[in-house]
């Protein structure tokens, strides 16, 4: 049976996300930005009304605003951004059970074998785009291949609304006259390099000699070449939660800070969001670990092991000693960053004896303690109980 793997690709998300529960952005020039005092004076999702007028993805407002000086900017809301991409996956959930989410606005179905229940490809790519259209209220484009790869290509040939099918026998009419800049996993050094090979099209790669990317580009190289020529045996893998590998947040902080115990007070803010996360997958880790970014951009990472916790208050802790162990008042510090990592196949199972592990009887406490704030929250939301620490910093910096 011949594979049939669909990739799924909001368009413009952040922004027509906005537009669902604000119908005057509709047909009007419309951008999700950042607020340039906060350093994050950039576009992040424009709608496709702002993008004729050359507003793009990244650039700085005021660039935008000179295109386009009646575009309306709309701060970001990642939160709802999550919740309206978990609607989106809940209803693709209902045409495949093996769904693999590439990032928050898309991801790839393995429909192969579907046809009985929902039609051909063209007709059932219709009808999952009419009913995201339809609840959700979103857009998208569909690309429709026998692998993951072609059908990602394909999903980005015809924007906004497109259905595009792209069949390894369509390659050399679809996909190679395309610049080797437009290949899925291709970045610019990347295609800088593969031009200084005189390469400039994907069909250029997919003809080049194969032993001659190795040697420039390793194992790489034969991934490269093999992509060219439409070839991708990878499955369409769901994500389990057994498959996390660490739970992470960073922030770009407003101001530069020199102040140890600003930063202090920002990595307890990204403690006490993982050490949540950490609770709610159940998923305890070993190993944790701070980011540093300073103003010159130059970032430094640093780790040390700890006993298996999700506990906020031991992840800080661990954090803060690496925080002062490499703190340098003279270089001013741009992100901060925090993650926990090493997770046991049974932590969520694994239990802490009180005889034999000193401390037990304090963190078991601990524990039922931050479980209790963890409920409440869930309840109330997340700013119903803040630590004193937190008390007069309410998310005025941009995390990711």
């Amino acid at each position: 049976m011949k594979r049939t793997v669909f990739l799924v690709d909001m368009n413009a998300f952040f922004i027509s996300c906005e537009t669902t529960r604000n119908p005057e952005l509709a047909g009007r020039p419309a951008a999700v930005a950042g607020d340039p005092k906060n350093r994050s004076g950039i576009i992040l999702a424009a709608n496709y009304e702002a993008r004729k007028y050359g507003v793009k993805t990244t650039m700085l407002l005021h660039r935008a605003r000179k295109l386009c000086p009646d575009i309306l900017l709309v701060p970001p809301d990642h939160a709802f951004y999550e919740r309206k991409s978990r609607e989106v996956m809940e209803l693709l959930s209902r045409y495949s059970p093996v769904i693999e989410q590439n990032s928050i606005d898309e991801a790839w179905l393995d429909m192969t074998g579907c046809e009985a229940l929902f039609g051909p490809p063209l007709e059932s790519s219709r009808r999952i785009m009419a009913e995201i259209r339809r609840k959700p209220g979103l857009m998208c484009s569909i690309g429709i291949s026998e692998n993951k790869f072609l059908s990602k290509m394909a999903s980005d040939m015809k924007k906004p609304m497109g259905i595009t099918e792209l069949w390894k026998e369509d390659v050399p009419e679809k996909l190679w006259p395309l610049p080797v800049g437009a290949m899925y996993g291709v970045g610019t050094q990347t295609a800088e390099k593969l031009n200084g090979l005189g390469i400039e099209t994907i069909g250029q790669l997919a003809c080049f000699p194969e032993e001659l990317l190795r040697e420039k580009f390793g194992k790489g190289g034969t991934e490269l070449y093999r992509l060219a020529n439409g070839i991708d045996p990878s499955k369409v893998t769901p994500h389990a939660e057994h498959e996390m590998k660490s739970i992470g947040k960073s922030t770009t902080l407003s101001t530069d800070i020199r102040d140890i115990a600003e930063a202090e007070k920002t990595l307890y803010r990204l403690a006490d969001s993982i050490g949540t996360s950490a609770r709610k997958h159940g998923k305890k880790g070993r190993t944790v670990q701070i980011t540093i970014k300073y103003s010159d951009f130059h970032t430094i990472t640093r780790q040390k092991g700890i006993r298996a916790t999700y506990l906020t208050k031991e992840i800080y802790t661990a954090g803060t000693e690496l925080l002062r162990q490499n703190w340098n008042r003279n270089k001013p510090v741009r992100l901060l960053g925090i993650s926990i990592s090493g997770f046991d196949a049974d932590s969520a199972a694994d239990q802490i004896s009180l005889f034999d592990t000193p401390g037990g009887e304090q963190s078991t406490k601990q524990e039922k303690l931050e479980r209790t704030v963890d409920r409440i929250r869930e309840k109330h939301g997340v700013f119903a109980i803040r630590p004193a620490i937190l008390f007069a910093d309410r998310d005025d910096e941009s995390d990711s």
